[in-house]
């Protein structure tokens, strides 16, 4: 019989307020945002509690399963959740993270709902892609809404602080979520090579036949899908029932067997003429739908930065509670270096994604607007990216413990490649910015003046600026050499914000260790050396 079950183990993070133990994350939303923290803590304190971490756990141990015929042999093609999914996707619409900015837009409410959007990555990933692109969904349904019967009713539906997952037309339902339908299996990301048709049909509508490869979250009331028009290829809002109550005929082969993102759905599906409306000009689908998409990028980037947060916060608190070799595993220099190294990533991430989601707010300034043409893609690039690095640095920093599927780390570290993979892959999103960069010169001088007004702070952000400065103003970088353009323009954006809003701790160590190329690989964490301040910066981390 053990008697030391007890002895030098951590207690559970779980019951941890998010929000309270978030230095940073409260300083920005007191910022721009202060009469929304009341509705934060609430938020924190429904997601922090032991109860909503159980949940977490239980909707990715029983993933959900596809039922195509129910007992009379019909087609139902509906998809099976777990209890503990739906009580998350209920948490997460009563807050209104899905609508919030769309329903109340104003200064500060895209900061806000990021804010909420970014505690939530920390506890549970799964749940927030129908979030993410019924979010993403308002403003091209709102845009075309003429081109739709019945919009108003979509748009209240999508709009509405509820979930309603049963299977209904719309205009039975309290509730809708929206999905997305891009890729096919021949082109992938390129989706300029679709084959799926759309056939024009009596009263503006359409029918829709062949396939998509990923259809992500069938269980949705509507998808906005890319086919090919007689103009070309065109975007449409295809709905799950037809508006007699019929079910459309989206017929769903099979659910992806996913590294992560394990409690949410996602299907290869095929259309035998299902009904679909038109969104945007005729044959001008891929520019309709990227309104859609550099909304969810966004998320991406606020997920990912959750994600880091999450994973950071987990590695800090072990090790702040386990002594090995004499004393506290934090107190070692080196594991104090690696725990600030990722600190610093993770509150730089969250600089990174408050920026951009600042340039979403209603009255944001044109240059702001110009200039995240270039910047919403390297975000999405980079700090997804880091997540996946990030994520296995805290399962080491728990040894063999954070390997084990108790903790929440390996689930951390499967969910991080998709958001780097969703929504374009890390070289399409290069390509993205270097195509800003060469074709729209008011992004790149909206960029380099924005950055210039950080000047003068930091010795290594100046001279990496300089660098950066002469290749935007040039406008010639090679796309081999793309993602090193990217990186250099994620870096140097993170660190003005961190420069202008973030303790001296924090910014000299993160431009000393990011933009000086002598101690920056890029990838391996622990280059805090200063042991005064690595203590400053885990001190803001992870207070007491």
């Amino acid at each position: 019989m053990h008697t030391d079950s007890d002895s030098n183990q951590p207690p559970p993070f779980e019951g941890t307020d998010l929000l309270a133990c978030d230095p940073a994350l409260q300083a920005a939303v007191e910022r721009h945002v202060p009469e929304a923290m009341p509705t934060l803590r609430r938020w924190s304190a429904t997601l922090s509690v032991p109860d909503t971490y159980a949940l977490a756990d239980a909707a990715n141990r029983n993933p959900p399963t596809l039922r195509t015929h129910d007992r009379r042999g019909e087609r139902v093609d509906e998809i099976v959740f777990n209890p503990a999914w739906h009580a998350l996707m209920q948490l997460a619409t009563k807050a209104g993270e899905h609508c919030a900015p769309w329903q109340a837009p104003g200064p500060g409410a895209q900061v806000a709902r990021a804010a909420m959007y970014y505690l939530h990555a920390q506890v549970e990933n799964g749940t927030q892609c129908p979030l993410t692109m019924t979010f993403a969904s308002v403003p091209v349904l709102a845009r075309h809404a003429q081109m739709v019967p019945d919009a108003a009713r979509w748009l209240s539906c999508v709009l509405t602080s509820d979930y309603d997952s049963r299977a209904l037309p719309v205009a039975q339902k309290r509730a809708a979520l929206i999905g997305m339908g891009m890729t096919e299996r021949q082109g992938g990301s390129d989706v300029r090579a679709n084959t799926t048709r759309a056939e024009p049909d009596t009263g503006g509508a359409y029918r829709i036949t062949g396939h998509k490869w990923f259809f992500s979250a069938p269980q949705c009331d509507a998808h906005l899908v890319l086919a090919q028009g007689p103009e070309g290829l065109g975007c449409f809002l295809l709905p799950r029932f037809e508006p007699d109550g019929r079910r459309n005929a989206i017929r769903i082969s099979r659910l992806k067997d996913k590294l992560g993102n394990r409690s949410n759905a996602s299907a290869e599906v095929e259309f035998e003429r299902a009904l679909a409306w038109p969104l945007g000009p005729p044959g001008r689908g891929i520019a309709t739908i990227l309104e859609m998409v550099q909304w969810t990028r966004l998320d991406c980037v606020i997920g990912s930065a959750g994600i880091i947060r999450a994973a950071t916060a987990f590695a800090l608190h072990h090790a702040r509670h386990r002594t090995t070799f004499g004393r506290v595993l934090a107190e070692h220099p080196l594991m104090a270096s690696v725990l600030a190294d990722l600190a610093l990533e993770s509150e730089a991430a969250l600089a990174l994604a408050l920026h951009v989601a600042r340039a979403g707010e209603t009255e944001a300034e044109s240059t702001l607007r110009a200039a995240m043409r270039m910047v919403t893609p390297a975000a999405k690039y980079w700090v997804c990216k880091r997540a996946i690095a990030a994520t296995a640095e805290a399962m080491e920093a728990l040894g063999g413990n954070g390997y084990v599927e108790e903790q929440p780390l390996p689930r951390l570290h499967r969910e991080a490649p998709v958001n780097s993979i969703w929504e374009g892959s890390g070289n399409i999103v290069c390509l993205d910015v270097l195509r800003a960069m060469r074709r729209e010169p008011d992004a790149a001088d909206a960029l380099r003046q924005w950055l210039a007004t950080a000047r003068g702070a930091n010795a290594h952000y100046d001279r990496h600026v300089d660098s950066l400065d002469a290749t935007l103003a040039a406008r010639d970088a090679d796309e081999a050499g793309a993602r090193g353009v990217v990186q250099a323009i994620a870096l140097a954006v993170a660190a003005a914000e961190l420069l202008r809003h973030a303790p001296s701790s924090v910014s000299d160590a993160y431009c000393a260790s990011r933009l000086a190329p002598a101690t920056y690989t890029g990838a391996a964490f622990g280059t805090v050396r200063d042991a005064g301040a690595a203590a400053k910066i885990l001190a803001r981390a992870l207070p007491g």
